[in-house]
């Protein structure tokens, strides 16, 4: 079983039935990243040259046959960050930052070998967010980046020119402490094993052969037990 697989418990996390307050227990400090603001923004860059330096496998036969393209890991590197407060909007700020999303090329060399080849693309961003106000933890500016390229050639000497559809969400993030209600700690249900009952049937026969006994009209009876 797990969660949400037929274990019913108030202490499961899941759809709240009834009143909500029921069951509360207490009030507890948690640590948590708070996101004070986020914003998204989808697009298509087109014509992107990119280039890679390593190869797996480390040896191929240019030219290049460009497969696919995706990135690598669900976190943007953020850079030349600047925030700078926008004087008409109290609580604003104009975010500027380069987003670089780690990149995953397929390819198909000359002799037919299927490769793989890293590289990023950087994606500029100039937006508006709601930032706190100065406190001792500082905020900081965090990116959640995918992106996905289905359409690519190879330029020649480490070179890809790739059209890439891309995700990118700037977040204002602050380390906290929050103090919430909770339902008290999580009743881990066991595991259920995947199986596909094989063996249905066969684990329910008895160990050992029953032996069968007389009943006084001469007939054989099997034991109950």
């Amino acid at each position: 079983m797990s969660f949400f697989s037929n274990f019913h418990s108030d202490k499961c996390p899941g759809n709240i039935n009834g009143n909500p307050i029921n069951g509360l227990c207490e009030k507890v400090c948690i640590q948590a990243r708070k996101v004070f603001d986020a914003c998204i923004k989808q697009g298509q860059q087109e014509n992107l040259t990119v280039t890679y330096t390593t190869t797996t496998p480390a040896t191929v036969t240019p030219p290049l046959t460009f497969v696919s393209a995706r990135s690598l890991s669900p976190n943007g590197v953020i850079s030349n960050l600047e925030v700078d407060a926008l004087p008409d909007r109290v609580g604003f700020s104009r975010v500027q930052a380069t987003v670089t999303i780690p990149m995953e090329i397929v390819f198909v060399d000359a002799n037919g070998v299927e490769g793989k080849a890293i590289t990023s693309i950087p994606i500029q961003e100039d937006v508006i967010l709601s930032v706190p106000s100065p406190s001792i933890i500082p905020y900081t500016v965090e990116a959640t980046a995918s992106a996905v390229s289905p359409e690519g050639s190879f330029i020649g000497d480490g070179v890809f020119q790739i059209n890439a559809c891309t995700t990118v969400i700037l977040k204002i993030v602050v380390d906290v402490e929050l103090l919430v209600p909770t339902y008290g700690y999580c009743a881990i249900p066991p595991c259920q094993d995947y199986s596909q009952e094989i063996c249905s049937g066969f684990f329910e026969l008895p160990l050992f052969p029953q032996t069968p006994t007389r009943n006084g009209n001469g007939n054989c009876n099997c034991p109950n037990n």
